[in-house]
């Protein structure tokens, strides 16, 4: 390792790795460092690691972000190791008073020290390293503070060697991806999909999406955007798809021939349906979705119980004791909150009074009334994406896209409030999204109209909504950034 050319880092097993038996551990370790290698070649980094029985040690340029190396499931905590040394206890405390002298300066300070491995093969013991480091950094400091410190200096200790660093970031832990094998995801954009997916790929189970498209282009490339986000930040090691299903013949089936009470509960029979098609055809052994018990009306313990007899595979609901405020916390740390509380829930399939207690018996009646190759023809004809390969083309409506805003058009800003007083295109009307959803059809029609927001998903959906209403309707391209960029902002 150069100096001052590229950074160790040392990255520390998960619980759910380290207490693996010999042979199982072999193999998840095996997958991690694969998943690993895949991160540092997405980001463009050579992949430089190296596994010892106890630690993973990754070789980064100088500077580079460890937040790839963090997302990696199987993975609990990683740290920059800032100094290196023999295990002996003059040379640890000399690489750690010049290490360390300019962090614990005017401050309270802790030191810790652990022994990793084989300790009968360690030169030095832990709690000695802390007494006579934490001597030799005392005279630069403002004193000890073994409870709350203000910093702590950090040694792990080998054997052979010893690492020094002040920092412990907390990464996902859980097991490698791909170790528990496949599964499918029927992902609607909102937050409860996403925050689903994402925890089954923390056990360790490699997914595909299933996506059953009810809102047009606008709500494909919402699905799109969220998808993209999870294959690119959490599936090292995996290359997953995206298979949109168009469920719009499925559903007009479905109004035309069913009781409207019944049709949330049939609907999520047949979009299960479609996924255990796409299962079979992907060898995945299960179907995850984000259903919480009775988070809505569909997802009542008895509408639960006949929804999940419509396949065969095993389904499986992590979410399903959870609080939605702790599906959004989620959603913000993976970071699909932003884009998945502007993909709306395009199904208008809502009846007035929806049945909360669903019959098996009843069900089945009214899918009887259905002709089933309706669903079969959509899965057949359904668009597959790979996601880590998704150009900026397939993310965007080209159509209804604009890159300029024409003279005299008007121009609507659907952000909120805030958004909008912090800066705003100059001739922009504010109109916060759901207003404009709700009365875009008492909009004058001889105008033309420019929408945007700060993703482009909310600005598309409109103007996809205003153009089959007759509107002449675009958004900008790009979202905010984009047009403020244009402006000149």
């Amino acid at each position: 390792m150069g100096e001052n050319t590229s950074t160790l880092v040392l990255l520390r097993f998960s619980g759910d790795v380290h207490i693996k038996a010999r042979a199982t551990r072999n193999q998840f370790v095996r997958r991690l460092i694969h998943n690993l290698q895949d991160a540092l070649v997405s980001e463009g980094l050579a992949p430089r690691v190296r596994a010892s029985h106890d630690r993973i040690f990754v070789e980064l340029p100088a500077g580079a972000p460890i937040d790839p190396l963090v997302r990696v499931f199987g993975v609990q905590s990683a740290s920059k190791v800032e100094a290196r040394c023999p295990d002996e206890l003059a040379a640890i405390v000399r690489a750690g008073t010049a290490n360390f002298a300019g962090s614990v300066r005017g401050r309270r300070f802790a030191v810790r020290a652990r022994r990793v491995g084989a300790r009968e093969r360690i030169h030095v013991a832990s709690r000695d390293v802390e007494r006579e480091l934490g001597t030799a950094l005392l005279p630069d400091a403002a004193g000890v503070d073994l409870k709350a410190p203000e910093f702590t200096a950090r040694v792990e200790l080998m054997e052979g060697e010893a690492f020094l660093f002040g920092e412990r970031v907390a990464a996902s832990g859980g097991l490698p991806l791909g170790v528990e094998g496949r599964a499918v995801t029927l992902l609607s954009g909102g937050f409860d999909s996403a925050v689903a997916s994402w925890q089954l790929l923390r056990r360790g189970v490699a997914q595909d999406y299933v996506f059953c498209k009810l809102g047009g282009m606008a709500h494909q490339l919402g699905v799109l955007h969220v998808a993209k986000v999870l294959a690119d930040d959490w599936h090292y090691g995996q290359r997953p798809k995206l298979l949109a299903v168009d469920f719009e013949a499925v559903a007009a089936e479905l109004r035309a021939h069913t009781s409207k009470r019944y049709w949330q509960v049939l609907l999520k029979r047949l979009m299960l349906r479609a996924a255990d098609r796409i299962a079979r055809r992907r060898r995945a052994t299960a179907i995850v979705t984000g259903e919480a018990v009775g988070q809505v009306s569909s997802q009542t313990l008895q509408n639960l119980a006949v929804i999940s007899r419509a396949t065969d595979h095993m389904v499986l609901r992590p979410l399903v004791g959870t609080n939605k405020e702790e599906i959004i916390a989620t959603a913000r740390r993976i970071g699909t909150f932003e884009l998945s509380k502007v993909v709306g829930e395009y199904c208008d399939l809502v009846p007035h009074k929806p049945a909360t207690a669903a019959s098996f018996d009843a069900i089945e009646a009214e899918e009887a009334r259905m002709d089933p190759s309706v669903l079969a023809a959509a899965v057949d004809q359904c668009h597959s994406f790979d996601l880590r390969d998704l150009g900026e083309e397939q993310l965007e409506i080209p159509e209804l896209e604009v890159t300029r805003v024409p003279a005299g058009a008007t121009v609507i800003d659907l952000r909120d409030r805030s958004a909008f007083d912090n800066w705003h295109h100059g001739a922009a009307l504010w109109l916060e999204f759901p207003r404009a959803l709700a009365s875009y059809p008492s909009f004058e029609r001889d105008r033309t109209y420019v929408l945007y927001c700060d993703y482009g998903l909310m600005s598309a959906h409109l103007a996809g909504l205003m153009r089959k209403d007759g509107f002449d309707a675009f958004h900008f391209r790009g979202g905010t950034r984009a047009l403020r960029k244009a402006a000149g902002a």
